[in-house]
Parts: C-alpha cells; sequence; structure tokens
C-alpha cells in the first residue's frame, strides 16, 4: 500500500524528526568524512522540509559503537559537513535523548543533529522508552533512511507508533517507487541479472523473481554452485556443497527462465596479473573468476531486448581487474538497453562508474540490505511502520 508522503504534510510551524543515514565512511580516528554521499542524499528531504517553514532533528546512526560512546563515532563531522552544504548552521546536540536534549528546541528553519543513535544499546533493541523519548522531540516523523528500513530499531518502528504521523522522506519516496515499479509491476520483457559469491545470500531474491521475471542470467561466483547442480565441472572454483541441492530445485523451479555462463575466464591462482584463459568447461585445477565473452554476448541480447532490468551484485572478482571486464561489459549492455533499470548498489553500482554509464541508470539503490530484502519480497519494518495513504490522518 502507498506511504503517506512528507509532501502531503503541513509542515509549518512543525518540529519533524526526519531518521537520515548518515553512516558515512570516515578516516581513521574519525575526524574526517571520506564520501559524503549518504549526506547529499538527504538533501531534497530536509531542505523540503526548512522550505516549508518545519523545525528539524535529524537522526542517524554511525558505524557499530555496540552501546557505547566513541569519538571516533561521533556525527561531529557530519554536522560541519551538512552545515557546508546547506548554507545554514546545523547544531550537533550532545546526545539523541536526556534531559540536555530534551530542552533544546529547533526553532522553524533551524536544523538540530541528534549524536549517534548507536551509542546506546537500546537504539538496535526497540527500547520502549527509548522511543518514547525520541518521539517526545518531535510533531511528525520522516524517515528517509531507506538503508536502514530493514531494521526494526527504535528510531525506524518503536517512535513511529508514539507520533501521529509517519511519512516517507523524498529519498524513501524514490526508493519504493522504483523498486515497486521493478518487481511488482514491471514493463515487459524483465530480465534479473544477478551476481555474487554465495547462492545462500541471494536465495530469497532468486526464489521471488523466478514468479516475477521473464529471464534470469547468474552470474559471479555463485554460478558455480549452479553448475555443480547440473553435474558440471567446477574445478577449485567457489561452490557452496551444502547448497547444492537447494540450487538444483531452484534450477527445476525456474526451467528455461534461469540462464548459467556458456563460458568463463579461469585461473590457477586468485592474484592480480595471474595468467587466465577463457574455457567452456572448468580444469581440475582451474578456478573460474568472470564470465567469458560468449556469456557476455548472451546475457548483452537478452538485456538489450529488456524493457525493464534487475541487476545486483557482480559477474566475477569485480576487485581485481582485469576479472572486472565481464562486469562492466554487463554494465554498458544495460545502460544501453534503454530499459527502465534498477541497481541494487555496492559492485554493481561501482561497475556502472568504472562503465562511464552511471547517468543512463534510472535507479541505483542507496540501500544494500534493504533493497535485497525488497527483492526478495519481504515486508521492510521501517516501512511497514509509515502511515498508509488511504489511512485517516489525524494533525498533530
Amino acid at each position: 500500500m502507498a506511504k503517506l508522503s512528507i509532501k502531503d504534510l503541513d509542515l509549518k510551524n512543525k518540529t519533524v524528526f526526519i531518521r537520515v543515514d548518515f553512516n558515512v565512511p570516515l578516516s581513521e580516528g574519525g575526524r574526517e568524512i571520506t564520501s559524503d554521499k549518504r549526506i547529499r542524499a538527504s538533501l531534497p528531504t530536509i531542505q523540503y522540509a526548512l522550505e516549508h517553514s518545519a523545525a528539524v532533528i535529524l537522526a542517524s546512526h554511525l558505524g557499530r559503537p555496540k552501546g557505547k560512546r566513541r569519538q571516533d563515532m561521533s556525527l561531529a563531522p557530519v554536522a560541519v559537513r551538512l552545515s557546508e552544504l546547506l548554507g545554514r548552521p546545523v547544531r550537533l546536540a550532545p546526545d539523541s535523548v536526556g534531559p540536555e536534549v530534551a530542552a533544546i528546541r529547533p526553532k522553524p528553519g533551524e536544523v538540530l543533529l541528534l549524536e549517534n543513535l548507536r551509542f546506546h544499546s537500546e537504539e538496535e533493541a526497540n527500547d520502549p522508552d527509548f522511543s518514547r523519548q525520541l518521539a517526545s522531540l518531535a510533531d511528525v516523523y520522516v524517515n528517509d533512511a531507506f538503508g536502514s528500513a530493514h531494521r526494526a530499531h527504535a528510531s525506524t518502528v518503536g517512535m513511529v507508533s508514539q507520533l501521529p504521523i509517519a511519512a516517507a522522506g523524498l529519498l524513501m519516496d524514490k526508493e519504493l517507487e522504483w523498486l515497486s515499479r521493478a518487481v511488482k509491476n514491471p514493463e515487459r520483457p524483465c530480465v534479473a541479472l544477478l551476481g555474487g559469491a554465495k547462492v545462500s545470500d541471494k536465495i530469497e531474491i532468486i526464489e521471488n523473481l523466478i514468479h516475477v521475471v521473464d529471464e534470469l542470467l547468474i552470474g559471479g561466483a555463485m554460478a558455480y554452485t549452479f553448475l555443480r547442480a547440473k553435474n558440471e565441472p567446477t574445478g577449485r572454483s567457489l561452490v557452496e556443497p551444502e547448497k547444492i541441492d537447494l540450487a538444483r530445485q531452484l534450477l527445476e523451479k525456474a526451467g528455461e527462465k534461469l540462464k548459467l555462463p556458456l563460458d568463463h575466464v579461469a585461473v590457477r591462482e586468485i592474484k592480480p596479473g595471474a595468467p587466465h584463459e577463457v574455457v567452456s568447461r572448468i580444469g581440475p585445477d582451474q578456478i573460474g573468476v568472470d564470465i567469458g565473452p560468449k556469456t557476455v554476448e548472451a546475457y548483452s541480447a537478452l538485456l538489450s531486448a529488456a524493457k525493464t532490468i534487475i541487476w545486483n551484485g557482480p559477474m566475477g572478482i569485480f576487485e581485481m581487474p582485469p576479472f572486472d571486464a565481464g562486469t562492466v561489459a554487463l554494465a554498458k549492455a544495460v545502460a544501453d538497453s534503454g530499459a527502465v533499470s534498477v541497481v541494487g548498489g555496492g559492485d554493481s553500482e561501482k561497475a556502472i562508474k568504472s562503465a562511464g554509464v552511471s547517468d543512463k541508470i534510472t535507479h541505483v539503490s542507496t540501500g544494500g540490505g534493504a533493497s535485497l530484502e525488497f527483492l526478495a519480497g519481504f515486508e521492510l519494518p521501517g516501512v511497514a511502520a509509515l502511515t498508509d495513504k488511504a489511512a485517516k490522518i489525524a494533525e498533530p
């Protein structure tokens, strides 16, 4: 069901609690932000709230401090960078809850950033008292942290029931729109491209997408578990022996939809610059590290005919050129297809950047685990907690 958006709310003179994803990479010691991408992704929602005369309280986790206060995981550098991007001061609260925080009430047009939520173990435990303290700070709740939507934490689920309205931010809106379109109402043909190391990481996605897509293209190391299930040689390639029976069952369920590599780039030792060759059958002493040119050609043909493409995971050892060639080639094929393309981030996103085709991809998800669970057909707790558009809304 469609969820309420921040655009549906009257924000004037309201204090808006926005759950953002400021889990940014920091330099050693936590003094400098090495990538502000996640901060920039939140700007449209924050600016929208400010433009509509709201007082803004922002909350995020950063790293894994395990319930303890750690200076190297403070959001202080984020407050500095955010104030630069917004062109207005961003005050950092001394904590995320407590009397000192409750005493700081931002005025309309002001921004207060709470300190790292995970300095309190109660955040991940979805503690009711911690949730109530967070909720007491605001009039309205907005979740713009899609990357945390699969976690039932205090700031994503627990506090939501304590406030009259809970809406999606602009980034969350965008994520739900494109992911829903891809798996619930795709324009056909719909093709999924799945890679990565382990079948076990993608079982639920494969099982769900079998019923959604017209073609399911498998690459990466998990292809070797499927090939072993077909009694094809895999040499010393990465195989999950305990998942071979499951792979066999998935092959039976999917039938002709599920495609496996026709050839492989194989090595005898995994290291940068290792001698490699293209083979149709992997030898006893060989390790598959990428899809071969015949596979690239066959998969590219299916992608070029697609109207919707769902992609998650690399086709080979992407981080070790030249074994990224298959992944980069398919990134170009996805971009050139003209299809609605939804990409699950991570190495797939890196491949898109390496191929120089970022501007031709419809949507790159900001949530790794959350996008995987969405594609697997699971309900995300942080999304389920938001107010349905059809529900009667009681204004705060």
